[in-house]
């Protein structure tokens, strides 16, 4: 299994703070957002880390080189970063991830470790870690569930009031679903030029052609997605809950 992180945002609802910094570098409590993230890898034993980059790329690739010597990290630079969404930066990671299973995780999470285990322990080799709510809004990337517990919909656009949670943003694909899904990438990059939209368009189009995705609800657990100033303030109370 290879992890993919993908960092190359720009990180604008977060200026000033990110004007000299990309967000995943930023310290939440005593550590980086990605320091979090990287230690929460090792905890679960996975050593190969794929990280696409963009905005300030020589400040990650230097932070992880000299933490984590000892890791195996590839690193690519998504040159269009300030006009791309992070469909195209899952998009360059094919040529490395063909062939494996998938731990897809955004950078600007901070997570319990025990979150990855749920998903790598669960039954299903096709999940996302998804928590379950009735407090959602128009923000949060919700899902909608078929009979048999698989995802049907996934989405901002879906009514809150139907959506059993929101998707936290760290998944775990199969080698074959990973195949499946660079096929849809391809089209929808190269084809119809779809660079500028959320990578759960992709998975969607997985879904709707027969694949099943299974939500891993990781309610039980701390986690928290960093935009805003806002965010940022409260993080490092909500970070001192995690393991």
């Amino acid at each position: 299994m290879k992890a993919v992180i993908l960092a190359a945002g720009v990180a604008s609802r977060l200026r000033p703070l990110t004007n000299n910094i990309p967000k995943c570098l930023l310290k939440v409590g005593d550590k980086s957002i990605l320091e979090r993230t990287i230690d929460n890898l090792v905890k679960n034993k996975i050593s190969e880390i794929i990280v696409v980059t963009g905005f300030l790329r020589e400040m990650i690739v230097d932070f992880l080189t000299q933490k984590y010597p000892k890791l195996k990290f590839t690193f690519i630079f998504n040159e269009k970063y300030d006009s791309t969404n992070n469909i195209y930066s899952l998009w360059l990671a094919k040529s490395e991830m063909l062939g494996y299973e998938m731990l897809l995780m955004d950078s600007d999470i901070i997570f319990d470790s025990r979150i990855i285990g749920q998903l790598i322990s669960s039954e299903y080799e096709n999940n996302l870690a998804l928590r379950s709510s009735e407090n959602l809004s128009e923000e949060e990337i919700k899902c909608l569930l078929n009979n048999d517990g698989s995802i049907k919909e996934i989405g901002k656009l879906i009514n809150p009031e139907e959506a059993v949670g929101e998707s936290i943003g760290i998944e775990k694909f199969s080698k074959e679903l990973v195949l499946r899904l660079y096929t849809i990438l391809d089209r929808k990059i190269l084809d119809e030029k779809e660079v500028n939209i959320f990578y759960e368009a992709a998975f969607q189009d997985t879904m709707n052609s027969g694949a099943k995705i299974f939500p891993v609800d990781v309610k039980e657990y701390k986690c928290m997605e960093i935009d805003t100033i806002e965010d940022f303030e409260i993080a490092a109370q909500v970070a001192k809950k995690m393991m």
